[in-house]
């Protein structure tokens, strides 16, 4: 696929979000980031056979959701338990190379939503360093997508937050969130503008 005309939203089970340990497919997401960042992620890639693994080092990839609610004016944020902050969820990858699958598996586990819908092109490219309690410093090459939750959309969270929270997508700077968010939010909004309805 490589337009939105020929895209649609996807919901867990769709044969595109099917897990596979072929690093070419998280390659082929990136195809729409022609710059420099891209071209970092593709030669972690290209360089690691094993840069969907969490042993991976500098670093490795994960996948991560900007969760709007159904009007598509707000995203759920999660007070991690392990870095204390308001965070997206997301996750590793733990050897899945498609990344949209990531997202949207990470997206349920940690907010409890069911029946959530993907844009599978990702939004957001954002390298990081992470430095969790137990493990040395490495970064984080996290693939960021677009989320969104049903009408009836109750979140309930797990062992990974301390805390759920709707925030308008444009009051995240506000809430204390880090600028690779709040730019997240931002493109999510003016994505939701062009995407179609779900």
């Amino acid at each position: 696929m490589s337009g939105a005309e020929e895209m649609t939203w996807l919901g867990d089970g769709h044969p595109l979000l099917s897990s596979t340990e072929d690093l070419a497919v998280a390659r082929e997401l990136l195809a729409g980031f022609d710059d420099d960042l891209g071209d970092r992620y593709r030669a972690l890639i290209d360089g690691h056979p094993d840069a969907s693994l969490r042993t991976c080092r500098p670093g490795h990839l994960t996948g991560s959701a900007l969760v709007v609610d159904s009007g598509g004016t707000n995203t759920l944020l999660m007070l991690h338990a392990k870095f204390g902050r308001w965070l997206q969820p997301g996750g590793h990858a733990d050897g899945d190379a498609n990344l949209a699958a990531v997202a949207l598996r990470e997206a349920a586990e940690e907010t409890g939503i069911q029946n959530l819908l993907i844009w599978p092109q990702p939004l957001h490219l954002d390298v990081h360093e992470v430095d969790p309690p137990g493990e040395d410093p490495h970064l984080h090459y996290d693939v960021r997508f677009l989320v969104q939750a049903p009408a009836d959309a109750q979140p309930q969270g797990n062992h990974e937050s301390r805390g759920l929270r709707w925030v308008p997508l444009d009051g995240l700077a506000g809430f204390g969130c880090d600028p690779g968010l709040v730019h997240l939010a931002h493109l999510g909004s003016q994505a939701l503008e062009r995407l179609p309805q779900t």
